[in-house]
């Protein structure tokens, strides 16, 4: 699978199942054995048993009322970037949370690595600026 075609998928998959909580439409994203880091310097979470227990325990506390991504940047050696905005409620708290994620896919279009930075500010707001950099 071409690097774009998976990206796309990839991040047009991820806003669907973030707003649903839809952990197994997300782990069929990721190659059995893929590397997730979640913040920079949290350890790694290695392959999808690892990645479906993060995911799990990270929307458990989420109510989740909008999730956009941003169409991805390609680069080369099946590697792709993409920004995100998402609107939720935690203990009925609005916060907004926005960063990018970074993925490296394999031949068969599976994110092999994804690395993520983000960052959350209270209430339901954009980032300053255009909603995403494209």
């Amino acid at each position: 699978m071409e690097t774009r075609e998976a990206a796309e998928r990839f991040v047009r998959v991820w806003e669907r199942a973030w707003a649903a909580h839809d952990v197994d439409a997300l782990l069929r994203l990721y190659a059995e054995e893929c590397v997730h880091r979640s913040m920079p310097f949290r350890r790694p979470h290695r392959g999808r048993a690892e990645l479906a227990d993060y995911l799990r325990w990270s929307f458990a506390r989420e109510r989740v009322t909008d999730v956009r991504f941003s169409p991805p940047v390609v680069g080369p050696d099946g590697v792709a970037v993409a920004e995100f905005r998402v609107l939720v409620e935690e203990a009925g708290v609005p916060s907004t949370l926005a960063g990018c994620v970074f993925v490296r896919f394999d031949g068969a279009g599976l994110a092999v690595a994804t690395r993520d930075y983000w960052h959350t500010a209270d209430g339901h707001e954009e980032p300053a600026g255009d909603l995403f950099f494209l």
